[in-house]
């Protein structure tokens, strides 16, 4: 593939691969599986809705990466990936969602050709795209091999984005704020959730300014009235209605790159609870967003945030923050660090995090959150809407 068509420079992706091999060397893996599409993806540029049937990429500590694949999501490869003709493999249908042969069986051959049959290798036992009968066949084919578990060994190496990778979120940033703008606009006592969603879908798909919308590692979450208290609900046909919160837990996607953001509305009068509940949430965010400097550690910011709730009587009992940047489906969270007491990572200019503030209890709940990205000075927000309870009589 030609390196203009690449969304990163061909020295960029050099760069990863060096950075994936070092983690390899520390770890002692020769051989490293890496099924996570994100993964892959921040490894070779490969971008494909292919992710329900065995592929990965396979590094070594001496050729170029592999992509193993279905044989029809070869050309998937080739148009996305800078994978060479020679490094990319497949499988053919036969082995799709069949009782007697497993696509893993054809890797574990390929491994033992490439001479790394007795070889340690590492796997990302954790991953959602890697399953109990892939590990058990591919195993079974490399009766000599060591196995090792390196779940995360690659999400770590992604914690600091590039300024390319930056880019690409800020334009996120601006397609989830266009997004609330809508939501803004059609939110109102009468209307179904359904039609709510349809329009933020619409905009989040169209873009804003040249940064065109990629469907989101997550569907939109709605919790309306006690369905508030349950963070990861999805829309019905059911309508809003007047004198209760609502939330939203949405993000904007540009070339997989998100910027999630979450808001509560509350149509007519709010009541005194939800209002105490946004201005510990409120207070808590400014105390955790003081100590997100280079430097620190994820633990500074939750037990800055808990400190400050504390005070007002409410307890978070989940983390409260997670880094972000490439995803793909079930989750947008990069599965490394978090925002939780005894977390020590220290944080470094170019990390970036979704702050995730929000508050679930028996029957309501509020979600008031921001991505950030960790400066040599204050944190930068990827996103501009206003930090608040909108209120809408």
């Amino acid at each position: 593939m030609s390196e203009e068509k690449l969304r990163f420079e061909l020295s960029e992706y050099k760069d990863r691969l060096e950075k994936a091999r070092n983690a390899m060397e520390r770890a002692g893996i020769d051989l490293l599986i890496v099924t996570d599409p994100a993964n892959m993806g921040w490894l070779t540029g490969y971008d494909g809705c292919s992710y329900y049937v065995p592929q990965c990429v396979v590094v070594t500590k001496d050729k170029d990466p592999l992509w193993f694949g279905r044989r029809m999501d070869a050309n998937g490869c080739r148009r996305t990936a800078y994978i060479a003709e020679d490094r990319i493999k497949w499988y053919g249908d036969e082995y799709v969602q069949s009782d007697t042969l497993h696509a893993m069986s054809v890797l574990g051959q390929i491994i033992t050709d490439e001479g790394h049959g007795s070889s340690t290798i590492g796997v990302e036992k954790d991953s959602s795209c890697f399953s109990a009968a892939s590990f058990e066949v591919l195993s079974a084919s490399l009766p000599n091999a060591r196995f090792q578990k390196a779940d995360r060994l690659i999400n770590w190496q992604r914690l600091v984005k590039s300024p390319r990778e930056l880019e690409y979120m800020r334009g996120a940033g601006k397609i989830v704020e266009a997004m609330y703008q809508r939501v803004t606009e059609v939110l109102r006592p009468g209307v179904k959730q359904s039609d709510v969603i349809a329009e933020l879908s619409y905009v989040g798909t169209r873009g804003v300014e040249g940064y065109w919308g990629d469907y989101p590692a997550c569907v939109p979450n709605l919790g309306a009235g006690a369905d508030a208290s349950a963070p990861h609900l999805t829309w019905t046909d059911k309508l809003i209605r007047a004198d209760e919160s609502i939330f939203f837990e949405l993000a904007g996607v540009h070339k997989r790159y998100h910027c999630p953001l979450s808001r509560t509305y509350y149509l007519g009068k709010p009541t005194q609870q939800i209002l105490d509940a946004e201005k510990a949430v409120l207070d808590g965010m400014q105390a955790g967003l003081e100590k997100a400097v280079a430097g620190n550690a994820c633990e500074d910011i939750a037990k800055a945030y808990s400190g400050a709730l504390a005070r007002y009587g409410f307890e978070k009992t989940s983390r409260s923050g997670y880094p972000i940047g490439m995803g793909y489906p079930p989750a947008w969270g990069e599965n490394s660090a978090s925002f939780r007491e005894g977390d020590k990572t220290e944080l470094r200019p170019g990390m970036a995090f979704h702050f995730m503030s929000g508050l679930w209890y028996g029957d309501w709940g509020i979600e008031i959150t921001e991505s950030i990205v960790i400066t040599e000075g204050r944190p930068e927000f990827l996103s501009n809407v206003p930090r608040r309870l909108l209120v809408i009589e």
